[in-house]
């Protein structure tokens, strides 16, 4: 695992869990930000505590952050999406690069 910082685009909107001890997990789908397209820049990015909850609520779909934490091999396959991904990022920072206008 290698302590990383990456630009990401919000790709999912994120989700949450809780596990038997009540601590919040959120995950989402990200796009790492390139300008040539490859099928192999998505991720899965994970997020736990505090920081899970912030993410739920000040962060959406086309949002794009920048995300400190670190990378990890895993193949995972979300079958609704039909998308299939190899890196993980455990996030441990989160800060706000772009974010998409909300109207109320």
């Amino acid at each position: 695992m290698n302590y990383t910082n990456f630009l990401i685009r919000v790709i999912t909107k994120p989700e949450r869990s809780y596990f038997d001890n009540d601590i919040i997990y959120t995950e989402f789908i990200g796009k790492f930000y390139q300008y040539r397209k490859n099928e192999y820049t998505f991720c899965k990015i994970s997020v736990w505590g505090n920081l899970a909850y912030d993410t739920l609520r000040y962060y959406q779909t086309n949002d794009y952050l920048i995300i400190e934490g670190y990378l990890s091999l895993r193949d995972t396959t979300l079958e609704k999406l039909n998308i299939k991904t190899s890196l993980e990022i455990t996030a441990c920072k989160i800060y706000p690069f772009a974010l998409t206008k909300i109207n109320k």
